[in-house]
């Protein structure tokens, strides 16, 4: 039996390689099928780690507030009376110890206040970002240390001036020596770096999509610091008094009494004490309700003034998710479509070559071979056929995964499992698409073979 087996093996290899460019040709549509198979999948594979690392940037279960700094329009009328301006105290801590107060589902909240500055040492002056935080920041955002401590709680409490540095400064502006302990100048005031954080890699694609910033160029301080030493716009100052009431407009606190009467523009001043609040809720399916409540709690407190925007990152993404879902799947069904246009291609063929060989078919039978030695052959042929052109398909699918990554700038991931599930499907194609003409092959008289013409 196993003799047989392999006597019929080689006559089959034998048949595929007497016609070499007829062979290739039949395998062209299972070569093609199974290449754009591995590079769509690379393709899916790629999109859904990018919106997981995304993801990861973002937050788990984060709903984020940001205020709204907008320059106001407005139609001038001579004789009509202008209405008065809402007031509205903007995004403050106030609103954070109400939202902690009021929505038990909340896990950790996190509010920030940004300020665009400059770094001084040795002589070199670079901008950077300043960012006043609590700890619950590193941990909403996974942010990890590599080296130092976070900072302790009576430096809190005290606004002490002490500072984390994310990974590029270290390296921009203590590349031999260890930063921990020594001051660097940021704005006006100097501050301790106790902390280093450990390298966060963001590709400029996540940077533009999400709206987010480079981390490791950021300077991280406590909130309390922030407000003492450097900003706090909840409070009214004299220079403020003076520049409102001498164009006779508001001041903090107040409605407008009259509105100037020059039509010269004037830019927007951002009122709002913080710059974003992080919500991390318990649990995903709680995110929409507690953006409803959230919503209703601020436009309260912001006394009907729409002056913030609350997003929730991580819906927006898995929404892209199943778009791109959806998208990987109708890609799949067009190379799946291909490898059915390539069984059938290797069905005709082997079809026509039956037909081609009667004489050797009615010969063979003749002989003493077996029906089931001709259905081997044929079968085999077929087999050969797609299973080399599922090798050809798979290392032209890489190929062609590697070049899309290269020159469309797209991000692939070629899975194993992908390259093994695309040359599956085509050896079983070709066992499937070879069964019709084996058949027929061994369904062949003997006699009246060998008298075709």
């Amino acid at each position: 039996m196993k003799e047989r087996l392999l006597a019929n093996l080689y006559i089959a290899v034998d048949a595929v390689l007497s016609n070499k460019m007829r062979s290739l040709l039949t395998a062209l549509g299972i070569i093609f099928g199974v290449a754009a198979v591995i590079a769509m999948l690379a393709i899916g594979n790629g999109a859904q780690q990018e919106i997981l690392e995304q993801i990861r940037l973002v937050g788990v279960n984060n709903i984020v507030v940001k205020p709204i700094v907008e320059q106001r329009e407005e139609k001038i009328e001579e004789t009509a009376s202008k209405e008065k301006r809402k007031f509205s105290p903007g995004l403050t801590l106030r609103d954070v110890n109400s939202i902690r107060a009021n929505i038990p589902v909340i896990s950790k909240i996190s509010p920030e206040i940004l300020l665009e500055t400059f770094i001084i040492k040795g002589g070199v002056r670079r901008s950077a970002k300043l960012v006043g935080v609590d700890p619950v920041y590193f941990e909403i955002f996974d942010f990890t240390l590599a080296e130092g401590r976070m900072f302790l709680e009576d430096e809190l409490i005290n606004g002490s001036p002490v500072c984390i540095i994310g990974n590029s400064i270290k390296s921009k502006f203590f590349p031999t020596e260890d930063p921990l302990g020594k001051a660097i100048k940021v704005g006006p005031h100097w501050l301790t770096i106790v902390g280093v954080m450990r390298e966060r890699l963001v590709s400029q694609a996540s940077i533009a999509k999400l709206g987010i910033r480079d981390y490791n160029m950021d300077v991280y301080t406590p909130l309390q610091t922030m407000l003492i030493r450097y900003e706090n716009r909840d409070l009214v100052t004299r220079s403020q008094l003076s520049s409102t009431t001498s164009r006779g407009q508001y001041s903090r606190g107040q409605v407008v009494v009259q509105e100037p009467e020059t039509e010269e523009p004037t830019t927007p001043t951002n009122y709002h004490q913080l710059d974003r609040l992080v919500i991390q809720v318990a649990e995903t399916p709680y995110l929409q309700t507690t953006a409803e409540i959230l919503s209703r709690l601020l436009e309260r407190r912001h006394y009907g003034v729409v002056d913030y925007e609350i997003e929730i990152p991580e819906l927006l993404l898995k929404q892209q998710q199943r778009t791109n879902d959806i998208f990987n799947y109708v890609l799949g069904a067009i190379a799946g479509i291909s490898l059915l246009v390539g069984g059938i291609g290797i069905m005709n063929i082997m079809l026509a070559s039956v037909l081609e060989r009667i004489k050797e078919i009615g010969l063979r039978l003749s002989i003493g071979a077996k029906k089931s030695d001709i259905t081997q052959q044929f079968l085999f042929e077929a087999m050969m056929i797609s299973v080399s052109g599922g090798l050809i398909g798979v290392f032209l699918g890489v190929g062609l995964a590697y070049l899309i990554s290269t020159v469309a700038e797209i991000p692939t991931v070629i899975s194993f499992m992908s390259i093994v599930v695309s040359f599956g499907v085509a050896a079983t194609v070709g066992l499937i698409f070879g069964i019709a003409p084996a058949r027929k092959a061994a369904s062949q008289d003997p006699i009246t073979s060998l008298r075709y013409e």
